[in-house]
């Protein structure tokens, strides 16, 4: 029987599995961020092989291929870099590099045609077409893009905080939250140089983050969904999301719609407000049954898809049962 690896990569967690043709997943591993982009590829490949151990069971099982499902300024490099590294594992022939985009796909469906749309710290939409990414939109990064995703949604409470504090802005209950988090105390009796002091330490403190950190803040806007602030970058956020996953529809063109990325997949304000907004366009590229996505909350069982796939093995509804029931039991 033949058996594969599939890794996940993320930027912040890295997912292995190891499988048999049938789609009975094996073992299960978990590390660190996998992503060469943002770890350097020291520091990814250890995170790789590391999961990948895990997955083996540390017992020196032999796999046909391994599948890395990895964002997209990666699909670049030469798979030769990883090869030597996984051979000492038990690779047996190739390593194929995949999009993190199809491996979300294919964590929601084993289908070859349809749509995704992911919205975690960034935000990119694509459709797919017989198994291939036909077309993509936004993915472009915090200072081209991204809009609508985990950043975005950070940077829109900070910026009304700031806005609220010296009275540019309305009073919001995210004020409160911001502080909170940042450790800082509000008294608007202090000021400094004119300025509430709350504000200036705002400022001071958000400009001392990374511009990505950004992103934690994101959470707030949902902890406090009902005051009228929060509401509008909600609905902002959805309005972005919606323009980016209907930028990749096209009329006739049917399949799957999958969500992933905490801004979709918790709590499911945004993710419902988005396919509200697409439901005449949806409907006309593949129904009304696309109008309900599927939630995925990683690529590792798309990834594990695609190394079957790749391999001419035939994914149907019954492999894709026994991935996701044998994948579940491991990680429970």
């Amino acid at each position: 029987m033949t058996n594969y690896l599939a890794i996940d990569a993320g930027g912040t967690s890295t997912r292995a599995v190891f499988l048999s043709a049938r789609g009975e997943c094996l073992g299960y591993g978990i590390s660190g961020g996998g992503n060469p982009v943002s770890r350097g590829f020291e520091g990814a490949i250890d995170s790789l092989l590391a999961a990948s151990e895990k997955a083996l069971g540390g017992i020196g099982n032999r796999f046909h291929s391994v599948t890395l499902g990895m964002a997209g300024a990666s699909l670049e490099l030469p798979t030769h870099l990883f090869q030597q590294r996984f051979i000492t594992l038990g690779l047996a022939h190739e390593v194929l590099i995949e999009s993190d985009l199809l491996a979300a796909f294919y964590s929601g469906t084993y289908q070859d045609n349809g749509y995704a749309l992911i919205a975690g710290t960034g935000a990119v939409a694509a459709r797919v077409t017989d198994s291939r990414l036909a077309a993509v939109a936004d993915g472009t990064g915090w200072l081209l893009g991204d809009d609508g995703a985990g950043f975005w949604l950070g940077s829109q409470v900070v910026r009304a905080v700031a806005a609220a504090l010296d009275g540019r802005g309305a009073p919001t209950a995210l004020t409160g939250l911001v502080l909170a988090e940042l450790d800082i105390t509000l008294d608007p009796g202090v000021r400094t140089q004119g300025r509430v002091g709350a504000q200036q330490q705002l400022i001071v403190k958000i400009y001392e983050l990374a511009p990505i950190e950004l992103s934690r803040f994101a959470p707030l806007v949902f902890a406090v969904r009902d005051d009228a602030v929060a509401a509008d970058i909600i609905e902002r956020s959805a309005d972005a999301l919606a323009q980016t996953l209907g930028a990749v529809i096209e009329a006739g063109t049917p399949g799957t719609l999958v969500f992933g990325g905490s801004v979709l997949t918790k709590g499911g304000a945004v993710a419902a407000a988005v396919t509200a907004r697409l439901a005449d366009k949806l409907g006309a590229a593949s129904g009304p049954e696309a109008a309900v996505p599927v939630l995925v909350h990683d690529g590792v069982v798309g990834a594990a898809v695609l190394a079957l796939k790749r391999d001419g093995v035939e994914v149907d509804a019954a492999v894709f049962g026994r991935i996701t029931e044998s994948l579940a039991a491991l990680r429970d």
